[in-house]
């Protein structure tokens, strides 16, 4: 077997180093069937011959393969003037051919027949300017490990090719030359080409499968099998819902953020309910409204509040929807409720908004609403209530005072409005999350406008049934008010035992996974169906890194930010004291 270096021109030492030679490697071991770069193999394979047919997505189990490889397409226009002459002169020996076979009267062949109709036909649409002609090289340069690997590699990739009727050899005695076709260098060095008209060649194009490229949207990442772009219109499916699952530290709300900036930026208005205050800094830097949500804060939100009806509702119904749902807050607040005491509740909300007028039969679009002290006051004189009434006491006038028992005095009217729940007593999160989803779903009732709602750490309402019941009405619901829901999670366990948590899955057409604990991902691996290899890669994959799963089509995804995107979003506690450190220092400047 034949061998040889590669000698590379080493530049003199008072002549500056070219770019080439700062880049190139120092040594190259060339084969006839291979190439060495370090501890690299390569072999160049090149497609020769095509069938009579060529359906569009042929190519993608290749493209998709995974293993490292370039692939490099040439398109060579050919004049059309030139392939003109050609195909009459073919058309001609073709007819020629066929009536001598008549005359000796010979038995019809098909090969020849189909061929003046191909012949035909392709100088149909090349006079009329519907197609060209290209001369279409197509190589491979395959990268592994060992030779072996290479010949494993390019078994797999004939046995693919193979079934389609398209064949490749290797590039024997021309992986030099090969090599240097498939660098980004834009020479084609083999020229070894077929002929493919506009229609074929179009097949080749390479970003068509494990693909979710669209003509609209906001760009998700890239895409790890084809280095191809995740752009993507969450509201072109049958509902705008997403769901993010992931391990602490693996990015998601990095994610959440940057689709957030993303779709700003395209008009989409969003809200958010922040459990940690991560939001902050992304809401003043693009002007949007920052509520802070706690014992505390002068931020109120009334949790009796009731909607505007819309044109197709009575007020009777938008009034008994109320109801109902207080009755669910009530619950989440004592804890639980027997079926008497349910009926107690439900009879003193309906009492508690009858005593500022606000009934069924009238027009109560200007009525203030009552607060929990009304409600308080009339729970303590109906039968069987005081008990009730006592329970509900520190919610009145104990520690919990400040939180529920006020009128709403907060504006929302911005393209991104955040509500931070940091400062927020653990036990009273689930109660506090219900709460701003409630206002934030009369809001959205009010005015139908391309909304995103953002629910991060998702798990905590997951906890108590009645906030698990309430926000899957929300993702049921919400296409109806071009609204799509964004849950996000890092405890798959405690959300999927919620009877709640595969159905709000299920209603999420968009679903992304980033890298996942030991501890989950057999759980995460059963609900979403993943085969072994996706279950590994979510255990090794790096922060960012996933499957992005849109309606039937899935691929693995990388999350990329800008520079400037980067500095607004990021969590890294890192770099979020670099960045409060440079403010301190322009503002003593």
């Amino acid at each position: 077997m034949k061998q040889s270096d590669l000698q590379l021109d080493i530049p003199e030492v008072n002549q500056a180093a070219s770019f080439k030679d700062i880049v190139a490697p120092s040594a190259v071991l060339i084969d006839s069937r291979y190439l060495q770069l370090g501890d690299k193999f390569l072999r160049t394979l090149f497609l020769y011959s095509y069938p009579r047919y060529l359906n569009t997505n042929w190519f993608s189990p290749v493209i998709n393969l995974d293993r490292f490889f370039d692939i490099v397409i040439y398109f060579h226009p050919v004049d059309t003037v030139t392939i003109m002459r050609k195909l009459n002169k073919k058309v001609t020996a073709v007819e020629a051919q066929l009536a001598e076979r008549e005359e000796k009267g010979l038995i019809r062949d098909p090969i020849l027949e189909t061929a003046l109709k191909d012949l035909e036909a392709l100088r149909d649409s090349l006079q009329q300017a519907t197609q060209k002609l290209f001369r279409v090289g197509t190589y491979i340069t395959l990268i592994e490990a060992s030779v072996e690997q290479l010949d494993k590699a390019e078994n797999e990739i004939k046995g693919i090719l193979d079934v389609r009727m398209v064949l490749t050899k290797a590039a024997n005695f021309q992986q030099e030359m090969g090599f240097m076709s498939t660098l980004p260098l834009g020479q084609d060095r083999m020229e070894i080409h077929s002929n493919l008209n506009t229609g074929p060649a179009s097949t080749l194009f390479p970003f068509v499968s494990a693909d979710l490229t669209s003509n609209k949207g906001i760009l998700y990442g890239i895409n790890r099998h084809n280095n191809s772009l995740i752009l993507f219109d969450r509201f072109s499916l049958e509902n705008a819902n997403m769901v993010v699952f992931a391990k602490s530290g693996s990015g998601k709300s990095y994610t959440a953020k940057l689709e957030i900036l993303r779709s700003l930026m395209v008009g989409t208005e969003v809200i958010v309910i922040d459990p940690e205050n991560e939001y902050q800094y992304l809401a003043e830097a693009v002007g949007g409204a920052f509520f802070k949500i706690s014992l505390n804060s002068p931020n109120h939100i009334n949790p009796f509040d009731l909607p505007m009806p819309l044109k197709d509702e009575s007020p009777a119904d938008v009034l008994r929807s109320n109801i109902i749902n207080m009755v669910g807050l009530v619950r989440l607040m004592l804890g639980g409720l027997t079926p008497e005491e349910d009926a107690i509740i439900d009879r003193s909300v309906a009492e508690t908004y009858a005593s500022r007028d606000i009934t069924p039969e009238v027009d109560f679009s200007k009525a203030v609403s009552p607060t929990l002290s009304d409600f308080h006051q009339i729970l303590s004189s109906v039968e069987g209530g005081k008990g009730l009434a006592l329970r509900l006491e520190k919610y009145i006038t104990g520690p919990y005072a400040g939180f529920l028992n006020n009128q709403t005095n907060i504006n929302v009217k911005n393209r991104l409005v955040v509500f931070s729940m940091r400062d927020m007593e653990t036990e009273l999160r689930p109660i506090a999350t219900y709460l701003i989803i409630r206002y934030i779903w009369n809001l959205i009732r009010s005015e139908t406008k391309k909304r995103v709602l953002v629910v991060d750490e998702a798990w905590i309402m997951m906890q108590h049934e009645d906030a698990a019941s309430f926000l899957y009405g929300v993702a049921k619901r919400c296409r109806k008010y071009y609204l799509g829901l964004t849950t996000i999670t890092q405890d798959v366990g405690d959300f999927m035992q919620s009877k709640y948590g595969k159905p709000i899955i299920t209603n999420s057409s968009i679903q992304l996974l980033l890298k996942q604990s030991p501890a989950t991902i057999d759980v995460v691996k059963e609900t979403f169906n993943l085969s072994d290899e996706e279950k590994y890669l979510l255990l090794e994959c790096d922060v960012g890194e996933g499957i992005f799963f849109a309606g039937l089509k899935h691929a693995a995804i990388k999350v990329i930010a800008s520079y400037t995107e980067d500095q607004i979003i990021t969590s890294n506690p890192e770099q979020l004291l670099a960045i409060e450190k440079a403010k301190k220092e322009m503002e003593n400047a």
